[in-house]
């Protein structure tokens, strides 16, 4: 968990007075920009139907909505060439298919039309290995009282593999990612893990485990190096298979 220290200086001056000055910020303009949010997952137990793929636009930094972008042409076909439509569901630029096909590696590709512009993207659906167990430690961090959580899998021997964790906690708004690869651990145990030191008995931790491609890893570990493990969905087409677990926290004092 990262700390923002805030340095507080004070100034006296010979006559004890002082002055706020107020500066506008003269930021550029830029036309908006399609800005697209796909992911294909497909969660273990379930049958991976129903997709979304939310498309929106760029707008002005100081501005608090963020415009959908509707009436545009989405689909995605896999490598037999079959074509599953995502419609608009009510003008809120959030585009739903029920009736999606997913098969592991298989190659999908994006195709987005809008305003005369069409936007394409490919990418391979790849499995992940399932979560075996969850371990918590208690007295974890440099003060020994945060807690810990590890979520422990099998990676695959004969396989390059690319992972990206996800922990979402009930007592936060964002969400940590981290990305991994089986460079130095191929075929052993290892494990995905969180410290955090605001967790309290009765919090909830969600742990996903998504098998991703290279490409996308390579995308992600650059986000996430740049923004921090604490950063929101990823805006990317990123076709992949997840399992999911969910774990209570019990601090023992």
């Amino acid at each position: 968990m990262r700390k923002l220290v805030f340095l507080i200086v004070f100034f006296t001056s010979l006559f004890f007075t002082s002055c706020e000055e107020v500066v506008d910020v003269d930021l550029d303009t830029a036309p908006p920009k399609l800005v697209i949010e796909a992911a294909i997952t497909w969660e273990k137990g379930t049958s991976g139907k129903q997709q979304v793929i939310r498309l929106t636009s760029t707008t002005g930094y100081f501005e608090d909505v963020i415009p959908a972008v509707s009436n545009a042409v989405v689909y995605v076909t896999n490598s037999k060439n079959q074509k599953f439509n995502f419609i608009e569901f009510n003008n809120t630029g959030h585009y739903i298919c029920p009736n999606f096909r997913p098969e592991i590696n298989d190659e999908y590709t994006l195709t987005v039309i809008d305003k005369g512009n069409t936007y394409t993207a490919s990418e391979v659906l790849k499995s992940v290995a399932p979560i075996t167990r969850i371990e918590q430690k208690n007295n974890s961090g440099f003060t020994g009282e945060d807690i810990e959580i590890k979520a422990y899998f099998t990676d695959p021997a004969d396989e390059d593999n690319f992972y990206l964790f996800k922990y979402v906690y009930s007592n936060k708004v964002t969400s940590n990612y981290y990305v991994s690869e089986d460079k130095f651990y191929q075929g052993n145990e290892i494990f995905s893990s969180a410290i955090d030191e605001d967790l309290k008995a009765g919090d909830e931790v969600e742990v996903t485990h998504y098998g991703i491609s290279k490409q996308y890893y390579n995308y992600m570990n650059i986000l996430v190096s740049i923004a921090g493990s604490n950063v929101g969905g990823p805006v990317s087409i990123a076709a992949s298979h997840r399992k999911r677990k969910h774990h209570q926290y019990n601090r023992q004092k």
